[in-house]
Formats: C-alpha cells, sequence, structure tokens
C-alpha cells in the first residue's frame, strides 16, 4: 500500500499562489514527528504506549501509598514518575502529529478519520493511568514530604504541587474514569463538530465564496465596501447556522456545569483559574482594572478614530479600519521573516537564533489553504521533538505581527522543554507573555525605524488596537462567557438570549463611537476560544499587561534584563507567576500592576492625540 504522506514532494496549489505576491511560504514538515499516517512509526508508537500503559497500571495501581511509605520510597515513587512521563512523550507525540495534521486539513476525510481514531486510541489507553495523579493525591502530606526529599523525587516537586492542588476536586475513581472515557463523544466531539463546519463554511463576497479567514481579512481592507460586504457576508452566514452553534454552545456549557458541579468548583471560571494556577483575587483585579478603564482606553480611541473617519460613530465593520489617507502596505515573507528575527536579535542573539530555526527547519506552516483551520497558533508538541508555529498569512501589517507572537511563543516552548513533559508547559497567563513580549519587540523596532508621520501613525494606531483587541475585547470575551456560564444553570439558553447578551458587553467594552449594526449579534459564534476553552481569552489581557509592565523594567534596566527574561521562560510550569516576576520587582496580586499595563496603553493614545494636535 502506497504510504497517504503527510504533504507531496511539490509545493501546494495555495503555496504557489501566495509566492507570486507574497514570496515563499513554508509549509511545515511534520516528518519530524512521523513521516505518514501509516507510517510503521506510527503503529510502532501507539502499540508501546498502549503496552506501556498496562504495564505501569499493574506495576503500580494500589501500592504507591506503601511504596511511599517504604524506607526507599522516594527513589522508588521517582523511577514510577519517570516511566509515566516517558509514556506522556509518546502519546503526546501521537496526538500532537493527528491534531496538526487535522488542523491543516480538517475536510479531508482520510486525516479526519486519522485523527478521530487515533483520539479515541490514546482516550483508552490513557484510562490505565488515570489511578496515577489520584493515588499521589491520596497520600498523606507528611510521607509524600517525605519521600520529596529524595533528590530523585524532588525534582519533580513542582509538577506533584501542582497536581496536589486538584486534590479537593478529584472524584472517585470509577466516575474520573468516565468522564475521561465519555470526553470523546462528550465535548470533544463537539470541538471537533465546531472546527469542521467552521472550515466548511463559505461567505458569498462579491460573487465569491470565500472561507472564514479570508473572508475576515476583508474586515481589515482599505475599500469600505469590502468591509461592509465581507461583514454582511459573515453576518449571513452566521445567521444561517444560528441553530447549530447555540446547541454546540448549550451543551459544551452544560457539560462544563455538569463538571464543575461533581468536582465541587464554586465559580463558573474556577477550574480555569485552577489550571492557569492563578488566584481569583488577581484575575477579578484585572477584570475590574480593565472595566473601569473602558472610557479611558476603547472609548476614547474608537471616538478619536470616527473622527479620522469625519464621523460620530463608525459601523463595526470599520472597527478594524486601516486609517484613511495611509497606503496599505503588503508585506512579504522574506521582509516579515527579516523584520522579527532582528527584532529578536537585538534584543537577545539566543532568541533570535532559537527562532530562526523555525524558518530553517520548516516549523512554519504560512499559506492560507482550503481546510486549514483559521487564526494562528503554536504546538509545543512534546519535549522530545519541537514546536510547530501555524499561520494564515496574507501579507498585512497585523500578520507580521502574528508571526512575532506565535514566535515568541515557539521560542518559550523551546527553552522550557528541558523540564520534561510533565513540567515544560506554563500556565495560560504566562504562556501568553513570551508571545506578547515578542510582539512588542517587534513594533518597537518597526516603530523607531519609521520617521514617515502618516505611517508612524498608521503604526501606533494600529498597536493600539491590537492592545485593545487583546486586553478590552479579551475582558469582554471573559465578561460574556461569565454571563453565559451561569445563565445556562438556569436552563437552555435561546439564539436570541445569546446575541443579546453578546450585544450588551460588546456596546460596555467598545463604547459609543462604534456603531453595531445589524448582523453583528451573531459575531460570538465564530470564536473558537468559547468552544474549546473556555476563560481562556482573559490570559491574553493578563499577558499584555504583564508585558507592557515588564517591557518598561527592560526599557530602564541598564543590562542582565535578556538573561532573567530567557531564565524565566526556561522556568517553564517549575515556578509560580509570582516567583518568576520577582526578579523583575514586579507582583500580579497588587492592583497598581494592573494600572501600570494599563497606563502604557493610554500612553500611546495619548501620543496619537498630540500627532493630531501637531497638524
Amino acid at each position: 500500500m502506497t504510504p497517504i504522506r503527510l504533504q507531496a514532494p511539490a509545493r501546494s496549489a495555495a503555496a504557489k499562489k501566495a509566492t507570486k505576491s507574497l514570496g515563499s511560504l513554508p509549509e511545515w514538515n511534520l516528518a519530524d514527528l512521523y513521516p505518514a499516517m501509516d507510517a510503521p512509526a506510527v503503529k510502532q508508537d501507539l502499540d508501546r504506549g498502549e503496552t506501556a500503559c498496562i504495564e505501569f497500571e499493574k506495576a503500580y495501581k494500589g501500592r504507591l501509598a506503601d511504596i511511599a511509605a517504604s524506607p526507599s520510597g522516594g527513589r522508588t515513587l521517582s523511577e514510577a514518575v519517570r516511566r509515566y512521563e516517558a509514556i506522556e512523550d509518546v502519546l503526546g507525540r501521537l496526538i500532537s502529529y493527528a491534531g496538526l495534521l487535522y488542523a491543516g486539513n480538517s475536510t479531508d476525510p482520510a486525516i479526519a478519520k486519522f485523527y478521530g481514531d487515533m483520539q479515541e486510541r490514546i482516550t483508552a489507553a490513557s484510562l490505565h493511568l488515570l489511578f496515577f495523579q489520584l493515588e499521589l493525591n491520596r497520600l498523606d502530606d507528611a510521607a509524600l514530604d517525605k519521600a520529596m526529599t529524595d533528590p530523585a523525587l524532588g525534582h519533580y516537586r513542582p509538577w506533584i504541587e501542582d497536581v496536589r492542588k486538584d486534590k479537593p476536586y478529584q472524584l472517585e475513581d470509577r466516575v474520573e474514569q468516565l468522564f475521561h472515557e465519555k470526553s470523546v463523544t462528550g465535548y470533544s466531539a463537539f470541538n471537533r463538530l465546531f472546527d469542521e463546519t467552521m472550515v466548511a463554511l463559505r461567505f458569498k463576497v462579491g460573487g465569491k465564496l470565500l472561507p472564514l479567514e479570508r473572508t475576515l481579512t476583508l474586515m481589515q481592507d482599505s475599500d469600505p465596501k469590502k468591509r461592509k460586504v465581507a461583514a454582511e457576508a459573515l453576518a449571513k452566514t452566521f445567521k444561517e447556522n444560528l441553530r447549530l452553534f447555540t446547541l454546540v454552545t448549550n451543551t459544551l456549557a452544560k457539560d462544563k456545569e455538569i463538571s464543575d458541579r461533581w468536582r465541587g468548583f464554586g465559580d463558573v471560571a474556577q477550574s480555569r483559574h485552577l489550571a492557569n494556577r492563578v488566584e481569583p483575587e488577581v484575575v477579578d483585579a484585572l477584570v475590574s482594572s480593565v472595566r473601569e478603564a473602558y472610557p479611558r482606553l476603547s472609548h476614547r480611541y474608537y471616538a478619536m478614530k470616527a473622527r479620522w473617519f469625519g464621523r460620530k460613530q463608525l459601523p463595526h465593520w470599520d472597527r478594524n479600519a486601516p486609517l484613511p489617507q495611509v497606503a496599505m502596505r503588503t508585506i512579504g515573507w522574506p521582509q516579515a521573516r527579516e523584520t522579527v528575527l532582528t527584532a529578536y536579535g537585538a534584543f537577545s542573539p539566543k532568541m533570535a537564533s532559537i527562532a530562526e530555526r523555525f524558518f530553517r527547519d520548516r516549523w512554519i506552516d504560512a499559506p492560507s489553504r482550503p481546510g486549514k483551520s483559521s487564526g494562528a497558533f503554536a504546538h509545543p508538541t512534546v519535549p522530545s521533538a519541537h514546536p510547530y508555529v501555524m499561520l494564515n498569512y496574507q501579507g498585512k501589517p497585523r500578520d507580521v505581527m502574528t508571526l512575532a507572537h506565535e514566535l515568541g511563543h515557539g521560542v518559550h516552548q523551546v527553552l522550557a522543554a528541558p523540564n520534561g513533559p510533565l513540567m515544560a508547559s506554563t500556565p495560560l497567563t504566562l504562556a501568553e507573555t513570551a508571545s506578547v513580549f515578542g510582539e512588542m519587540l517587534t513594533f518597537k523596532k518597526l516603530l523607531t525605524e519609521t520617521t514617515d508621520k502618516k505611517q508612524r501613525k498608521a503604526m501606533l494606531a494600529a498597536k493600539v488596537e491590537d492592545m485593545i483587541n487583546t486586553v478590552v475585547r479579551q475582558i469582554a470575551f471573559y465578561s460574556f462567557e461569565r454571563k453565559v456560564h451561569i445563565e445556562r444553570r438556569n436552563g437552555e439558553l435561546t439564539s436570541e438570549w445569546l446575541c443579546n447578551a453578546w450585544l450588551a458587553v460588546q456596546r460596555e467594552s467598545l463604547g459609543p463611537a462604534i456603531d453595531l449594526r445589524p448582523g453583528y449579534e451573531v459575531f460570538w459564534a465564530y470564536i473558537p476560544h468559547f468552544i474549546h476553552s473556555p476563560f481562556y481569552v482573559y490570559a491574553y489581557a493578563f499577558g499584555d499587561c504583564l508585558v507592557n509592565s515588564l517591557y518598561a523594567v527592560y526599557e530602564r534596566a541598564s543590562s542582565g534584563f535578556a538573561e532573567r527574561y530567557l531564565e524565566m521562560l526556561a522556568a517553564g510550569g517549575t515556578k509560580h507567576h509570582a516567583e518568576l516576576l520577582a526578579p523583575f520587582g514586579l507582583d500580579a496580586r497588587d492592583p497598581k500592576f494592573w494600572q501600570g499595563g494599563l497606563g502604557v496603553i493610554e500612553l500611546m493614545i495619548g501620543e496619537l492625540e498630540a500627532l493630531d494636535n501637531a497638524k
């Protein structure tokens, strides 16, 4: 049988077409994981992983308490953790490969089947591992603390302490097994339904049927007619599919409510805070600070932008419109690469060297093509391999910022990988720090090189809009999610209720200068974070405000900042955010911390106003 290759040796039609205007766009080479879906190594690793899971369960299930209490408890438990970690690496490599294939083309039936089959097999195999963390959490504190005095087990202390934080919310073993196994037919199935629906949707724009990503890009076009037509096309198609999106939202919110109730989570976002290893009061301080700042940030900026267009209000499709009388630039891939690598290199040659590998070794998939997921991400895969970055590069200035953002994640993931599969991953709040810092480095470089006043104004405006989208918009998303999950406890939500709740938080956050025309009420339907990662969104605002404060420290620092910053990234998930920020004199628990981060956005808006007044 001829192997089903990840990608043909020849470049795809999408990449060839993009080459004409953007330069040669890279497509990732997943052969570093596996050469093909039906490659012998895939079956070998799957069989090996399943066998290892069964053998691990036989070796340790029901024995951890006795092991911990034994004279050699620390050493024996460390051997168990190392075996567990090795299995996680094998299974993680398999599901990463399947997930990346699926993100690259979820409409291909063979890939969709491979992804679904892999999910089922790995879920079934990992059932044999489920006991391990549950039993660890039932160990006596004193016995475990004594065992961790052994350096071999002490190495895993950060991971063990993180696992122990879940102790109050874990259930009886068979219930945990049921939750785990039914995830394939529960929330994972609805996640997949949402993804496959989104990539299959087409939006009629000017007689052409466009996928989501290209239609959203038109909302930033210099032609106001194209922006309006794109917005109307989005609204029309979302409305036609509103029953499905409403069903998916209701089902996933109810699924989460059931899980939260069984585990004893009191607040709808408590499980996310726990996963992020961030205190609820820290998130509450962030949210209240941002909401109080709406008039000073988004309301103020959009009123100014409306004046630039000679209006009192802008229709919602002009919210991210480029500035009038400023030529829209198309930035080719070679220039985007050079811009980001130079910005990274000026900060830290080591950071640039790591980022350069993504280009050189084809760890990036850049062209937009049919069936490919919208948006962008950096996937860490497993420490024994390397991360991959997915983009939908269109040559817009924002796309360069997206490249810088995702490479920030990628650099972070490479630096943290030596911590191993159990301790490399970072809570979302800190993961977004590296990405937003990468953006800021790139923006500052471009800004210092721009002497033309119109272009400088356009760049500042674009950055302010990005920061508003990252801070204000994401906190509005968080507010919307809270409304949805709280109200869902009282019964099923109608499409009308969801649309009205969406409009309410958007009006509050965007302010009176943005006119939310008919059709905008359904735009909640396409936000993937609501589906895949409830309450993920505040991590963006957390990261942006943190980076604003961190960058201010960098600008004041005489030397050594880059080294301390890279050390922070290399810590991965081994330290709490308070420990990581302490060397920079920052404390996210201090309400003033958030005001400082928001103040950076205010200063940029003030600079734009000064440019206007200087005419």
